[in-house]
């Protein structure tokens, strides 16, 4: 039966204490890890945030009322000890915070019992994902989760604090807001007030900060939860939190200064990481040219070469027919795979197909200095070495080729160098390699709307000399836009915002947007915008993609405390679920078309 906490005071953490503690009398409180009877004399593992302590209950030393509590202690008892600390009897446990000193129980109460968990409370849980999110509650004790969750907190506190230094307002915008379909697809919520109208929840405050910034409060920041309805991976969720910040009068190095002396302070506290300034820099351009992703991945080499020019007018028509369409041929150079089977070679092709390559051509530079192609046949000796030349292949190389569209060609080679760094194990998981890419494209052209979309969104502010291209050649223009991007994940993205009115008309009519149609979505910022705007600029992290980079983690999901699995459910509370009727007829809302069973 559980007792109460009555007359008790937890005296401090359990892995607080140390040898500095010898010979005080402590009161502590925790989980019960692990049970060990050894007779007259019982060892507890007890258990909490801070860590794990040995407590030590001997007949004789405690009364046999306290000894018979002990004997029935198990697993996820929730138990509150008084004692007196001593140093280790046994050897020390180097393992453990604690592991010099134990606490030799006086006093015992049991303050909750616990059923026998479904699985075993301990860091780097084997246990299936799908279950220990059912049981998140349980599964959110475990030391590593806590560490995790812990330095989530600290590094929040930081970021609060540094950017109080620097003179940011911290300043909460609307989480019920106008939905503008412009960018992912928002989470709607019913009006009761306004039958058959809709919230939506917001997918950034981009239009709130920049609303601040109109009214005069010159630097804001935010941790702020934000939606998109969208499908999940590793490092994405459709409840997610950002940091975000707007500046007046600033241009990019300014932005840029203070986010890395931000993130340089963060990675120095936190994890007592050096991060060198300036950090590295380069254009979008170059970014895809160099390693065929806008995020690259800097712990590794495997860049891509372009080797149009080298193939130009060769046998092998796969190359001569993308160059013909338009497109490129490049390829990377996996240094020293030359012997690699002929299966695995057939795993990358069809690897490269996942990405949309038609195909992908091979050559293996042997040891004696022939070659093992895939393409051989259609070319000279001439034009082999000449590539193998450009590619810088040596003895015991495997060049691996791709061949399309510049897009299709950026994408497979992109995704092959990191698939091959993985397999190859290259990647140095201790290393923290920054990079700001530059200069996005203003647009994309979206096959599926028949017209060109904003990259980031449509306030961003064109280079200054491409504005006149708005009108004529969207597809040229670039943008000033800057991403914050660490060991190939995206952190961050801010660019310069437009602040006329003519610049912001103009992207509307590139964008296809009506005068109609944007002030129907876009009205109140183009009200504000009457009023006297100053120059600014912003950025947003994406935190639990930082805080999941920093802990080494490989999901976002294991530095949130609540996370929702693929399909945007919550094992634990079985949400999204029905609702009565009575809801939905005060929300007008009827939902009887609709299916019980999700699409797949």
């Amino acid at each position: 039966m559980a007792e109460s906490m009555k007359g008790l005071k937890r005296t401090c953490r359990l892995a607080e204490l140390g040898e500095g503690n010898v010979g005080q009398t402590v009161t502590v409180m925790g989980w019960v890890q692990k049970q060990r009877n050894k007779g007259g004399i019982i060892f507890v593992d007890m258990r909490d945030r801070s860590g794990i302590l040995q407590v030590i209950f001997e007949d004789g030393e405690i009364d046999s009322e306290g000894f018979a509590k002990a004997e029935k202690l198990r697993s996820e008892f929730v138990i509150a000890v008084t004692g007196k600390v001593t140093l280790r009897s046994g050897a020390a446990n180097e393992n453990l915070k604690t592991g010099a000193i134990e606490v030799r129980a006086e006093s015992i109460r049991i303050l909750s019992e616990s059923e026998t968990p479904p699985f075993p409370i301990e860091a780097d849980s084997k246990t299936k994902e799908e279950l220990r999110l059912k049981y998140r509650y349980l599964d959110l004790r475990r030391p590593d989760l806590q560490n995790n969750l812990m330095m989530r907190s600290r590094v929040a506190t930081l970021i609060r604090q540094f950017l109080a230094e620097e003179g940011f307002l911290e300043i909460e915008t609307p989480m019920l807001t106008k939905s503008t379909p412009e960018g992912a697809r928002d989470y709607l919520v019913p009006s009761r007030v306004h039958p058959g109208n809709f919230y939506a929840l917001p997918q950034s405050p981009q239009l709130f900060k920049q609303l601040l910034m109109c009214s005069g409060y010159d630097r804001y920041f935010q941790i702020a939860r934000c939606f998109r309805d969208e499908d999940l991976r590793a490092d994405r969720q459709p409840e997610f939190t950002q940091v975000d910040m707007e500046l007046s009068f600033v241009d990019e190095e300014d932005v840029i200064d203070v986010n890395e002396r931000l993130l340089q302070k963060v990675f120095k506290e936190v994890l007592d990481v050096e991060v060198s300034l300036p950090m590295r820099r380069m254009t979008w351009q170059e970014a895809m040219d160099r390693f065929g992703s806008d995020k690259p991945d800097l712990r590794f080499g495997m860049e891509l070469t372009d080797v149009s020019e080298v193939v130009r007018g060769c046998g092998f028509g796969v190359f001569t027919g993308a160059l013909d369409q338009g497109g490129s041929v490049r390829g990377i150079n996996a240094k020293g795979q030359g012997g690699m089977p002929r299966k695995k070679i057939d795993a990358l092709v069809k690897f490269a197909k996942d990405f949309g390559a038609k195909g992908l051509a091979y050559l293996a530079v042997n040891e004696d200095g022939s070659y093992k192609s895939s393409f051989a046949k259609f070319m000279t000796e001439e034009e082999l070495g000449n590539l193998v030349d450009a590619m810088d292949g040596q003895p015991g190389d495997l060049l691996l080729f791709a061949a399309d569209r510049n897009k299709v060609v950026w994408d497979v080679l992109g995704n092959l160098r990191l698939e091959l760094a993985k397999t190859l194990e290259l990647i140095d998981r201790d290393s923290f390699e920054f990079v700001w890419v530059t200069e996005f494209p203003e647009f994309e052209y979206s096959e599926e709307q028949g017209r060109y979309v904003a990259m980031h969104h449509p306030f961003t502010m064109p280079m200054e000399e491409d504005i006149p291209l708005l009108a004529t050649n969207p597809e040229k223009v670039r943008a000033r836009a800057y991403d914050i991007v660490l060991n190939g994940t995206e952190l961050g993205g801010g660019s310069i915002r437009i602040h006329q009115n003519d610049v912001q008309e103009a992207m509307f009519e590139a964008l296809g947007f009506t005068k109609e149609k944007a002030r129907e979505q876009f009205g109140f910022l183009m009200d504000a915008f009457q009023y006297g705007v100053p120059p600014h600029a912003g950025l947003a992290y994406g935190f639990d993609r930082l805080i999941m980079l920093m802990a080494k983690q490989d999901s976002i999901r294991d530095v949130i405390a609540f996370p929702k699995v693929k399909d945007a459910s919550c094992l634990m509370t079985d949400a999204p679920n029905v609702v009565d009727e009575k809801q939905l007829e005060e929300l007008c809302l009827d939902i009887s078309g609709t299916s019980e069973e999700p699409e797949e």
